[in-house]
């Protein structure tokens, strides 16, 4: 039997989680660097561990829509790291979403391989927590993909992972199972979004994966399955959120306290309540993973400073960086247009403010990019008065009032982001049960702050 030692933090967690302590983990999805400095301060404020996951579309063997494969993409979050001195031993690398999602449109056997080739880049580039989702159906398959057919292909795309491990001389990594995985990023209609999972639907998913598993011989690698993908009834749209109702999730959440070692992962948790959070953790989904949220919380601050911009540019010299990003959105669809639906001015206003937060994917585009680094240059030529703070960030400008926070355009942003995480954190440490007020986050510019 390993000893707490011999296990990595995430499953030191997922074990103290199943020894009847209140804690749990929360991953943050995201890949914009705001986002993971905002992040890692969260992280050190209330000593968490940080969990970073990408997504099987946003990093790939042939780059994903960020242009990194998993190996760049550790190398990129390793050096943020680096450079704000958070401890790389408190830094854990996840895959989500790892199978042949990207590849829906091509055959089974061809979306299989490359899922293959995925899954073998993740895991050697040092990723250790890894989802193994087959729940998409590709191109050649029949409408509905039974339990089995998912089971096996992730039990298989587990040997590889195993494989690949040994072959790099890694630890092994752990894994997330489950059949009823939310639509990566939030539903296009909350009228689509699934009920809460049946107990009896969870057991056979359960049942089938460690059949599958035993199967290939990978006995040992099924005791690092440390949890599964349910829906626990939250779940959001374009507008609107799906918020976790305990007493709906109690059979579910009754079945995985029987289940030995393995916790629940929910998905999707994003604009839930704070106190949803810390429920949820109680009620053993005791993985909390947030994206959308905080890339809307980064679009409002950089919002925020565009207004306030504004008002202290001449027009001829602003950033123009709404408008910028829009008119790429507009030239590039793909990412937007199948979500967003309604007249030109429903989607305009979808595009800004829509909570799936599908502007998220462009962030990284040349001209929009070079607009938030002009934006960022021209506040920070200046001095913001306190009462444009007031009136465009105002929990910010209560930090900057007390001293507490500096008022250059990525601290003010950082620390805006950092709010919404910090609620993920307070939800999952053993040493902030309580729902703490926002402002006890180390805000950004001070001697506590980790950038």
């Amino acid at each position: 039997m390993k000893t707490t030692k011999s296990l990595s933090p995430v499953q030191q967690i997922v074990a103290a989680h199943r020894r009847g302590e209140c804690v749990g983990l929360y991953s943050v999805c995201c890949s914009h660097p705001s986002v993971l400095r905002a992040a890692m301060r969260v992280a050190a404020t209330y000593d968490t561990v940080l969990l970073v996951e990408a997504t099987s579309n946003q990093v790939d063997q042939f780059g994903g829509y960020t242009g990194m494969t998993p190996r760049q993409f550790r190398d990129y979050v390793h050096q943020l790291a680096r450079e704000h001195s958070f401890p790389l031993e408190r830094l854990m690398l996840g895959g989500d979403h790892l199978g042949p999602n990207a590849w829906q449109e091509l055959d089974a056997t061809t979306a299989m391989q490359n899922a293959e080739t995925l899954i073998a880049a993740y895991v050697a580039a040092g990723f250790h927590k890894i989802h193994l989702d087959c729940s998409m159906r590709c191109a050649d398959d029949p409408e509905y993909l039974s339990d089995e057919i998912i089971a096996e292909r992730s039990a298989r795309l587990c040997m590889v992972a195993e494989q690949a491990a040994e072959q790099a001389g890694l630890p092994a990594p752990v894994y997330v199972i489950g059949t009823e995985v939310p639509v990566p990023g939030g539903e296009a209609d909350l009228a689509k979004a699934g009920a809460v999972t049946a107990a009896g639907a969870a057991k056979r998913t359960l049942d089938v994966h460690r059949k599958a598993f035993m199967d290939l011989d990978l006995h040992v690698a099924w005791r690092r399955v440390i949890a599964m993908v349910v829906q626990p009834g939250v779940d959001f749209d374009h507008s609107r959120i799906q918020h976790y109702d305990a007493a709906q999730a109690a059979t579910l959440s009754a079945f995985v306290a029987g289940q030995p070692g393995i916790v629940f992962e929910a998905h999707s948790t994003d604009y839930q309540r704070e106190s949803a959070l810390h429920d949820m953790v109680r009620d053993h989904f005791a993985i909390l993973k947030v994206g959308p949220a905080a890339t809307f919380a980064l679009r409002e601050g950089l919002l925020a400073l565009c207004r306030i911009e504004d008002e202290l540019v001449a027009a001829g010299q602003t950033s123009r960086l709404m408008q910028v990003l829009d008119e790429v959105m507009l030239a590039q669809p793909k990412h937007w247009s199948k979500h967003y639906p309604g007249s030109s001015a429903e989607q305009r206003l979808l595009r800004r403010y829509g909570l799936s937060d599908r502007c998220r994917y462009y962030w990284g585009e040349a001209p929009v990019a070079a607009a938030v680094e002009k934006l960022c240059a021209n506040l920070d030529a200046r001095e913001i008065p306190l009462s444009l703070l007031s009136q465009h960030l105002p929990e910010q400008y209560l930090e900057v009032l007390q001293g507490l926070l500096a008022t250059d355009a990525n601290a003010l942003l950082e620390h805006r982001i950092g709010r919404v995480l910090a609620q993920y954190a307070r939800a999952c440490n053993r040493n902030a049960n309580a729902i703490a007020p926002a402002e006890d986050i180390a805000p950004a510019g001070t001697a506590s702050a980790i950038c």
